[in-house]
């Protein structure tokens, strides 16, 4: 008589879907994003036999260079930065796949020599792949590579799907953004576009809906009834190293606040989507989004502050300010350190404010959200030697260690009546006894899939920068002095002050 052979419940939700095949092709493939991210990411996909079974990678960049020199380089890059050991029988495959096609973005020898390649690559095993092109350039290529796409008719191919990932910064500021949406949708449909945002890739950031949405113990106090702030904090250690030209053009507000940070806050606040599909996921974000009221120019010096690093000292060394930095103007006014009050005003949350803060030189790096609860009325336990009742706090840690921590009051051993704060910690490393896969990797693997849950639509990328415009307009208006923070400090003191003047304060770094 034959056996069943029973199912594991625990393989359930690890299966892989298959994934058509494809051909990816990077734009800015000699760049530092591609060589410290996207390809050891593609290496750990490889690895992890997630890629489609057939796969293709095409390498694009102005700098001239043999062929073998460019595949030479991409397995240094692999070498160096992939999260898993390489292994160099997986390297080879993925490598043997892979072709380089030099040239200056806007040179029409470029998207021929391409077209013939994707071409070759469908002849050679008689199917027709999918195509994907990977914006990892400057941002004012971005619109010429979009153009040069369509006009070689690169945009559609018969029997495949094509699309198209643009990085960040998409737009300067909201009239940039505007205009480079309207040239990208000139070429492609909107359902084609992955606008990438790294921050949503990681796995604490999509565990915010998890953690809301699947335990009841949360949901019913996730409101202002309960809730007395929210902080989010994406804190970074380093100064600017050799990025100041493109830093001190664009700073902490356009660098981190506009896109990552204003993510972070729109998934902790979205309402339960009717479903995990990407459009009632984004439709939701919009929403929150759309309930914050920008502020008026006149009302900026109340809600947001600038600072920059000066010198200081981190990791017990001396280090130097910004104005320092090779690179940087001396009269610059750019901010290291952005921190901002906002409030979302819909049923749900109005009346609660949120706090965001990023910086460069800070005491650590950490990117967090903190959600801080209303501290309970009793009052019997101030006792001597007691700490009393402080308010819960449920904080997400994206960065470093992805996490979770729930701090809770605790009697203290002994005879008295004696609270304590302590914690209730998750893991991600300890719980599951795996290391996360990189955000790159995930994002990667789901513009191939054709699933946009992870990244941003038009009218996100529009909403985000209609609340972040007028603190930049005001900005640049004001003739004032930076102010100014040490560097390994929590920042400048402004900023307490801007959580202070509610009684409030920021969570110590």
């Amino acid at each position: 008589m034959a056996t069943v052979e029973a199912e594991n419940p625990l393989v359930e939700g690890l299966e892989r879907l298959p994934v058509h095949p494809t051909t990816l092709v990077i734009f800015g493939a000699t760049g530092d994003l591609a060589h410290r991210k996207l390809l050891p990411a593609i290496y750990n996909l490889a690895h992890e036999g997630q890629l489609p079974e057939r796969f293709n990678l095409v390498g694009s960049s102005r700098r001239e260079k043999e062929h073998e020199d460019f595949i030479g380089e991409m397995r240094d890059s692999i070498m160096q930065h992939s999260r898993t050991a390489p292994k160099p029988e997986v390297v080879d495959a993925l490598l043997g796949r892979a072709k380089y096609v030099p040239g200056t973005f806007d040179d029409p020898a470029v998207y021929d020599q391409l077209t013939e390649t994707l071409e070759c690559y469908d002849d050679e095993a008689g199917i027709v792949f999918n195509r994907v092109f990977y914006l990892s350039t400057a941002p004012e290529f971005f619109p010429v590579i979009v153009k040069a796409l369509g006009e070689h008719g690169l945009d559609r191919v018969d029997g495949a799907e094509v699309r198209v990932v643009v990085e960040k910064p998409f737009g300067y500021d909201l009239e940039t953004a505007r205009k480079l949406n309207r040239e990208v949708l000139s070429v492609f449909d909107e359902h084609q576009v992955f606008r990438i945002d790294h921050y949503l890739g990681k796995e604490t950031v999509q565990n915010i809906m998890a953690f809301r949405f699947s335990n009841t113990m949360f949901e019913p106090v996730w409101n202002r009834n309960y809730i007395d702030h929210v902080q989010i904090t994406a804190a970074e250690d380093l100064g600017i190293g050799s990025r100041a030209g493109y830093y001190d053009n664009a700073g902490a507000l356009r660098d981190l606040v506009q896109n990552h940070m204003m993510e972070l806050l729109a998934n902790v606040c979205m309402e339960p989507p009717t479903s995990f599909e990407a459009d009632q996921v984004r439709d939701e974000k919009v929403k929150v989004i759309e309930a914050i009221r920008p502020p008026a120019i006149e009302e900026v010096p109340s809600m947001a502050v600038r600072g920059q690093y000066g010198p200081g000292r981190e990791a017990g060394e001396e280090v130097r300010g910004y104005l320092e930095e090779d690179g940087v103007p001396p009269d610059s006014k750019t901010e290291t350190y952005a921190a901002l009050r906002l409030e979302v005003s819909n049923w749900r949350w109005a009346g609660v404010p949120f706090y965001l803060r990023t910086g460069k030189r800070l005491a650590r790096k950490v990117t967090e959200i903190a959600v801080e609860l209303k501290p309970v009325p009793h009052l019997a336990f101030q006792a001597h030697g007691s700490l009393g009742v402080q308010p819960n706090q449920l904080v997400l840690t994206v960065q470093p260690d992805e996490g979770v921590s729930l701090s809770l009051g605790a009697k203290i051993p002994g005879a008295r009546m004696r609270i304590r704060p302590v914690n209730m910690e998750f893991h991600y490393g300890t719980t599951f006894l795996s290391q996360s896969p990189e955000a790159y990797e995930r994002l990667i693997m789901d513009a191939m899939r054709g699933d946009a849950t992870l990244f941003t639509r038009n009218d996100e990328v529009d909403g985000l920068w209609r609340v972040i415009d007028p603190i930049l307009e005001a900005w640049e208006q004001d003739e004032g002095a930076v102010a100014q923070y040490p560097a390994g400090s929590d920042g400048p003191a402004e900023a307490d002050e801007l959580a202070a003047r509610e009684g409030r304060a920021w969570r110590p770094l």
